[in-house]
C-alpha cells in the first residue's frame, strides 16, 4: 500500500513537469529509513522507534528513478521535539536519552546543541550514512537552525566558546561551521550530489533569529551548492 501510494505521488510529480523531489528522511532526529543509528520515525507508524517492516526510503528513491525523478534526502539537523505532542514519546534509543548532555530545550521542545562538536559530528555521520547506502542525488537542510534568540540556551557555552564575538556572531559561526563541514563531508564520499539548504524566505529572520548566514553561504565556496528558500 505504501509503494502504491508513493507512485501515485510521484506520478503526480511527473505529470506536473517536476523533474527532482525532495523527501525528509529526519524529522525529529529518527529516520524513515533502516539504520542502527536512529529510531524509527513515527511519521510512519504513530510510534518513533517501532519497525515498520519494511524500508519507506528506500522505496521513494526506486520508484522516482524510476520515472526519471531525481531524489534528494531532507533532514532537520537539530530538531529532536517540537513540542511535547510531537512526537508524543520518545523511542529508548533517542538520542535525548543516549546524550542527555547535547540537548537543549525550548519550552517543550528538544533540540540538539549547535555549539557542541560532538552534535555536529553525529548529525553528518547521519548524513554520511544516507549518502553511502542510498542511490540519492542530492541532501537538502531544512530551515530549523537555532529555535531561539533567547540568550539563556547556551550562555554557559557562550562564556566558555565566544572569544569576543557577539552572541549572534557566535551562534552564526556554530551554524556555519556544520554547513561547511557537511558540504565537504558529502563531497568527499560522492562529489556528483548537491547539497541544499532551504531556509525561510525572511533573510533577516534567517540572519538575526535562526543564525543562518544564508548571504555568506551563497557568496562563499564550500557551503552549498544551491539555497531554496521556503516561500
Amino acid at each position: 500500500a505504501f509503494t502504491q501510494s508513493v507512485g501515485t505521488l510521484l506520478d503526480n510529480c511527473k505529470d506536473i513537469g517536476l523533474n527532482r523531489v525532495i523527501v525528509q528522511v529526519r524529522p525529529f532526529a529518527d529516520a524513515i529509513y533502516k539504520t542502527d543509528k536512529f529510531p524509527w520515525s513515527h511519521i510512519i507508524t504513530g510510534v518513533q522507534g517501532k519497525d515498520p517492516g519494511y524500508d519507506p526510503f528506500a522505496i521513494f528513491v526506486s520508484e522516482a528513478h524510476a520515472r526519471g525523478l531525481a531524489i534528494e534526502a531532507w533532514f532537520n539537523p537539530y530538531r529532536i521535539r517540537l513540542n511535547g505532542k510531537t512526537p508524543e514519546t520518545l523511542a529508548d534509543n533517542s538520542i535525548a536519552t543516549q546524550h542527555p548532555e547535547w540537548v537543549k530545550t525550548v519550552g517543550d521542545g528538544m533540540y540538539l546543541n549547535p555549539a557542541s562538536a560532538a552534535v555536529r559530528a553525529y548529525i553528518i555521520d547521519g548524513v554520511c550514512e544516507v549518502v553511502q547506502n542510498y542511490d540519492i542525488d542530492g541532501v537538502q537542510f531544512d530551515d530549523y537552525f537555532y529555535p531561539t534568540t533567547n540568550a539563556d540556551f547556551d550562555a554557559a557555552e557562550f562564556a566558555a566558546e565566544g572569544k569576543g564575538n557577539t552572541l549572534a556572531e557566535w551562534r552564526r559561526e556554530n551554524v556555519n561551521t556544520l554547513v561547511k563541514e557537511t558540504y565537504a563531508a558529502i563531497k568527499a564520499l560522492r562529489p556528483e550530489l548537491v547539497f541544499g539548504i532551504s531556509p525561510q524566505g525572511n533573510n533577516d529572520n534567517n540572519y538575526n533569529e535562526q543564525y543562518s548566514d544564508v548571504r555568506l553561504w551563497l557568496q562563499t565556496p564550500g557551503y552549498v551548492d544551491y539555497v531554496m528558500p521556503q516561500l
